[in-house]
C-alpha cells in the first residue's frame, strides 16, 4: 500500500467524482481508477461504490476512510518535522479553524507570517463548528489549532484574549440613535439574520437571546458570517457578530451590548507546539492584540460564551 494510492483515494472521495478528482490531481482519470483499484486489491474488497453521477463509500470504504487520512497527515507531518529539525525554511503549516476565526482573526497573521518565512506554504481547514474543529486535530489534520478555547483539552493551549460581540442593524435604525451602549432586549422584536443549525454561531446566538429572556425569530439563515453583518447593513434583520468580522466602511449601525458579549479565542496542538506553529501562535498573539482583543481578564458583568454553553 503507497502513500500515493492513499492520497489519490482521499480526493477521490472529497470530490465525489473520479472525473473531478483526476481534473483537481491534473493527472488522467484511467490512472487514477487504476490506482484506486490497486488499492482496493490490496485490502480485499471494494471501498467505493460507482454511481452514475459519482461514487460514495461502501461500509468498508467508510471504515478505511479516516485512517487513511490518519496515515496520511501522519508522513506529512514526519516530513515538516524532519524539516524543522534541519532548520528548513521550506513545507508547509496546516491550520484548522472555525468559520469566523478564518475571517475575523487570520488574515492579518497569515499575511504577516508570509512576510516573515515566505518559504513555508500555509494549509488552511475551515470548519463549521468547534466540535469539528477539535476532532480533526486530534485525528492529525493539522498541526494547530485557532479557535474557542477547547474542554479539557491534554494538548498545549495558549489564549488570545477575547474578542467581543456587537450587533449590527441597518443605518438610521432607532435603536441606534443613542450613543450608549444597548442591552440584547433591545432588539428582542426584531426580524433576526441567524446561522445555518450546525453552525457554531448558532448555538452562541441562541444561548444570549435566552438569558437575556427572548427567542430571535429569523429571517434569513447563512453560514457566512460576514454575510451575516452584511446582510443586516440592508435591513435584513439584525445580527450578532465578532466585532473583528464587520467589513470596514460597512454602511450599517455596529452597537456594543450592556453587559458585552465576549469569546475567548485560543491556539492549541496536541500536545507540544512545534517549531513552525509556536512561530505563528507568537504572530497571532501580537496582530489579535490589534483586532482589539481584550487580553486581561474580562469584566465581571460581561457574558462569556462558555457560561452560556454556546459552541
Amino acid at each position: 500500500m503507497r502513500l500515493l494510492q492513499l492520497e489519490y483515494f482521499l480526493v477521490v472521495v472529497d470530490e465525489g467524482s473520479f472525473t473531478r478528482a483526476a481534473a483537481r490531481l491534473m493527472i488522467a482519470q484511467p490512472s487514477l481508477s487504476q490506482q484506486v483499484a490497486g488499492l482496493e486489491r490490496e485490502v480485499g474488497g471494494k471501498l467505493l461504490e460507482r454511481l452514475p453521477r459519482g461514487v460514495r463509500l461502501t461500509p468498508a470504504g467508510r471504515s478505511f476512510e479516516p485512517e487513511a487520512r490518519k496515515a496520511v497527515s501522519a508522513v506529512n507531518r514526519a516530513k515538516r518535522a524532519a524539516k524543522d529539525a534541519l532548520g528548513l525554511r521550506g513545507g508547509e503549516i496546516e491550520i484548522a479553524t472555525v468559520l469566523s476565526v478564518a475571517v475575523g482573526i487570520l488574515p492579518p497573521a497569515i499575511a504577516a507570517w508570509r512576510h516573515t518565512f515566505p518559504g513555508v506554504s500555509v494549509g488552511l481547514q475551515e470548519f463549521r463548528h468547534r466540535v469539528l474543529l477539535e476532532a480533526a486535530l486530534t485525528n492529525g489534520q493539522a498541526d494547530l489549532a485557532i479557535g474557542p478555547r477547547p474542554q479539557d483539552w491534554p494538548g498545549s493551549v495558549v489564549s488570545l484574549g477575547y474578542e467581543e460581540f456587537v450587533l449590527v442593524l441597518a443605518s438610521g435604525d432607532p435603536v441606534a440613535n443613542s450613543d450608549a451602549d444597548v442591552p440584547l432586549s433591545a432588539v428582542a422584536r426584531y426580524d433576526w439574520v441567524l446561522f445555518e443549525q450546525d453552525h457554531g454561531l448558532s448555538a452562541l446566538v441562541a444561548g444570549a437571546c435566552a438569558k437575556a429572556g427572548f427567542r430571535p425569530s429569523g429571517s434569513i439563515r447563512t453560514s457566512q458570517v460576514e454575510a451575516a453583518a452584511r446582510l443586516a447593513a440592508t435591513g435584513a434583520g439584525v445580527a450578532l457578530v465578532p466585532r473583528n468580522i464587520v467589513p470596514p466602511g460597512l454602511d450599517a449601525a455596529v452597537l456594543r451590548l450592556d453587559p458585552p458579549l465576549l469569546r475567548e479565542q485560543t491556539a492549541y496542538a496536541r500536545s507540544e507546539f512545534n517549531a513552525q506553529a509556536a512561530s505563528f501562535v507568537n504572530i497571532l498573539v501580537t496582530t489579535t492584540t490589534g483586532l482589539g482583543f481584550m487580553t486581561t481578564a474580562p469584566p465581571a458583568h460581561a457574558w462569556l460564551t462558555d457560561q452560556l454553553r454556546s459552541l
